[in-house]
């Protein structure tokens, strides 16, 4: 079973387990919806009738709890420590997961000095220890551990929960991006257009090139055959040159001795 299949179905399963619930029954529901080793998407949950009845109520820092695992980091909770519930291991386990998830969506190279600060690792032993058993063996990360470059190249990372208003910023990309294609479709469909108009003014162009050329052929040729026939009735002309045929057939004097 893949990992979107399971986490679909753990959805499911803890969506009708809260929607059974009365609002003061949810915190243990809660508690073991963000301790789930494999559940790390709980906008489903947060949406639920009966969890929001938790605001305002003395169960409300379980509300606040769910919201911080939907969008939060470890950093949040640290802030944030003395209004929240204190965690359980698996829950800061998750939270530390969920917060590798988070960095990996804002950069794709994540630089082992940040990961240590964010998620509270002292070496890098520690922390390769923790993305490639937590995360990568996790499924939720793919990547590439450099120690060269004390760095971690994200080849791939599950998203997170939309935060408020993050769904409005994406639409607004995708609708810039939208344009810009466009402009750039645009653009593309003129030098097309540039590039056929000059393939036609360079045929154009060979083509007169080649009719002059015949021309000069064509001028050439008839000169040459009008010299031709010049010389031919020159020759054929009476007297133009020695009949020498008809001066040989004469009979010659002969010359008598002298007495």
């Amino acid at each position: 079973m893949d990992i979107e299949q399971k986490q679909a179905e753990l959805v499911d399963h803890f969506v009708n387990q809260a929607s059974t619930l009365k609002a003061s029954a949810l915190w243990p529901l809660i508690i073991e919806a963000t301790s789930h080793p494999s559940l790390f998407a709980f906008s489903e949950i947060l949406s639920v009738p009966t969890v929001s009845e938790l605001q305002g109520t003395e169960n409300s820092l379980y509300l606040d709890v769910l919201r911080l695992f939907a969008h939060g980091t470890w950093t949040d909770y640290k802030n944030n420590a003395g209004h929240l519930p204190q965690l359980v291991p698996d829950q800061v386990l998750k939270l530390k997961q969920l917060t590798v998830l988070t960095l990996a969506e804002m950069n794709k190279v994540l630089p082992y000095d940040q990961l240590m600060q964010e998620l509270d690792v002292t070496n890098v032993r520690e922390l390769e220890d923790f993305l490639i058993n937590e995360c990568m063996y996790a499924g939720i990360v793919r990547g590439k551990l450099d120690q060269l470059r004390r760095c971690f190249e994200v080849q791939f990372a599950a998203g997170r929960d939309l935060r408020p208003g993050q769904l409005g910023n994406m639409l607004q990309t995708l609708s810039n991006w939208l344009a810009t294609s466009d402009n750039l479709l645009v653009s593309i469909q003129e030098k097309i257009k540039w590039a056929d108009s000059m393939s036609e003014l360079d045929k154009k162009h060979r083509k007169d090139v080649d009719d002059r050329v015949e021309e000069v052929k064509k001028s050439l040729s008839l000169k040459a055959d009008i010299d031709f026939r010049g010389h031919e009735e020159i020759y054929s002309e009476p007297g133009g040159v020695m009949d020498y045929e008809e001066d040989r057939s004469r009979p010659k004097r002969r010359r008598h001795p002298m007495s």
